[in-house]
């Protein structure tokens, strides 16, 4: 490739196999011969597991505050409540796997409450199989064969290690089901626990708590649909359950660090940043 050439791709598929129980998604994303930039890693309803193809991945801000910047080959980030910012030198690429928390136990050995808020070596959890899954990740020939290794290697890291309580897999999937727009108060009654009690053994497996685990799930549906071109930014707040613009406005920045304008202007070129599909959530 000549210094002129400019490489964008992407791809995006649902896992395949036993990985199907473990992530909702992979992408995989490669760019080449553009400006510097940096993207925004945004708060999400799913942990963040990278591995990288070529250059590592410089997260220079961290949801953790206090921390300096930080390089990875591969990562595993928690559930957040504030962005990463992520520089890059003109290039990028990798694959993106969007685990879903209450699988941490299986997959990675710790709840995800324990990742809250960080972003570690993946190998620091998944020991050699994240070396296993970039070599043969880099020696795969396209999207697809990239994938395929993941289907392949990352179920072997699974193991029997508990699992969440079956009320606190209930008022997750209530709360995405309704897309974060289900009482806290509600969320209790319908699993017959406190709403004290839900909040620490909802917190222990997933990082948040309800009402932030909510809070979350609207966003996401939000900036999605603003990433893939949803319209005016009043509707958006209508269809995701926001009291109106201001208050999408409000968030955007309290969870983006940045107003949505803004952050649609920045990612626009950004392959990361591309939506899952509405549906999915």
């Amino acid at each position: 490739m000549d210094g002129t050439s400019v490489v964008d791709e992407s791809a995006r598929v649902r896992p395949a196999g036993p990985m199907a129980g473990y992530a909702a998604w992979y992408t995989g994303y490669r760019q080449a011969g553009l400006a510097p930039g940096r993207h925004r890693g945004l708060p999400s309803p799913f942990l963040t597991l990278i591995f990288t193809l070529d250059d590592p991945l410089t997260v220079s801000v961290h949801p953790e505050p206090g921390r300096g910047p930080a390089q990875y080959d591969a990562l595993v980030g928690g559930l957040h409540t504030a962005p990463a910012v992520i520089t890059h030198p003109g290039r990028q690429s990798g694959v993106q796997v969007g685990l879903d928390p209450l699988a941490a136990r299986a997959l990675l050995g710790v709840p995800a409450g324990e990742l809250a808020g960080l972003d570690l070596p993946a190998e620091a959890l998944l020991g050699p199989v994240a070396a296993e899954v970039r070599e043969r990740m880099l020696a795969a020939a396209d999207w697809p064969g990239r994938f395929a290794v993941l289907d392949d290697v990352l179920p072997r890291a699974a193991g029997p290690r508990g699992a969440p309580p079956p009320e606190v897999r209930e008022t997750w999937r209530l709360l995405r089901a309704s897309r974060g727009r289900v009482p806290v108060s509600a969320l209790a009654a319908e699993v017959g626990w406190s709403e004290r009690h839900l909040a620490a053994r909802f917190r222990t497996e997933t990082g948040l708590s309800p009402k932030a685990a909510a809070r979350v799930v609207r966003f996401d549906r939000a900036r999605r649909l603003a990433a893939a071109g949803g319209g005016r930014l009043a509707d958006l707040a209508a269809a995701c359950g926001y009291f109106d613009q201001a208050h999408l406005a409000r968030e955007f920045r309290a969870l983006a660090g940045v107003a949505p304008s803004v952050w649609r202007a920045e990612e626009f070129r950004n392959v990361q940043a591309a939506p899952v599909p509405v549906g999915a959530v």
